[in-house]
């Protein structure tokens, strides 16, 4: 019940900020990169390997709105910042150990978790019109439904174990299930809200199958190296917000750079 409640006031807030337009899509996106961003710190440190926040979150939040509200700030700039002055600045620390390793995780968790949020507010941006929003939502419901029914799937009829070093529970039966399940609603998503011929639709639907489960095996991936079994317990009945968002980190990626190339949007 509490994994029910929690679930539906999440989902009613996120949609009613979505609905908000641009103001509460930002407001969606800052609050969950600085969570997300406060979760990999976390399972970081439990690898030891504890970003510094100084330089996690100011990257975090660049990288999330690098494609939009900070565009004219050059990447370049940003990466060689990083560089010389991040490095730099561990020569006067007290705490020196494991820099190079301290360095390369605040960067990597800057990338994972503003890059896909980035994703998300291009194909919000380059849109025209009620459109936007269509992309954004039709990448997420197809992503939830194959969440849902690889979970169901795999409870009920699972046998054959699927990355069973990483994820225990999972099962090919369940992943082929997520899959078979994103082509209905990203097919017919794609063909009736966003105007895709039919062949792109199908084909961004195997994407975002596959991208999607990949992004559960990484979270899961690095959960097991850090001994735990949630990333946080913010959410109740669900664990962290990273808990939530991994299937919905890559595909937003892979579903911009493949609208974007074959110009869909």
């Amino acid at each position: 019940m509490v994994r029910i409640v929690s679930g539906a006031v999440l989902l009613v807030a996120l949609v009613g900020l979505l609905l908000a337009g641009r103001v509460g899509i930002s407001i969606v996106v800052v609050v969950v990169a600085v969570l997300a961003l406060w979760e990999f710190r976390s399972l970081s440190g439990r690898m030891g390997l504890l970003p510094p926040a100084w330089l996690i979150y100011p990257l975090g939040v660049y990288f999330t709105f690098a494609g939009t509200l900070l565009k004219v700030v050059p990447v370049e700039l940003v990466l060689s910042a990083a560089l010389v002055l991040g490095l730099s600045a561990f020569l006067v620390l007290r705490d020196r150990h494991m820099v190079l390793g301290r360095w390369a995780m605040a960067l990597a968790g800057a990338v994972y978790v503003g890059v896909p949020l980035d994703a998300y507010l291009l194909l919000y941006q380059s849109a025209p019109g009620r459109r936007a929003l269509f992309w954004v939502l039709t990448v997420i419901l197809t992503v939830v439904v194959s969440d849902s029914s690889a979970l169901l799937v795999g409870q009920r009829f699972g046998r054959h174990p699927f990355f069973p070093t990483i994820s225990p529970k999972k099962t090919v039966e369940g992943a082929l299930a997520g899959l078979g399940c994103c082509l209905p609603v990203m097919s017919l998503g794609g063909v009736l809200l966003l105007d895709l011929p039919v062949w792109h639709a199908v084909l961004l639907a195997v994407m975002v199958g596959v991208a999607a489960q990949a992004g559960d095996l990484v979270e899961s991936q690095m959960k097991r190296l850090a001994g735990v079994k949630d990333s946080s317990h913010l959410i109740p009945g669900h664990g962290g917000v990273l808990d939530r968002l991994d299937s919905l980190l890559f595909p937003p990626i892979v579903v911009y750079l493949y609208a974007l190339y074959l110009h869909l949007l």
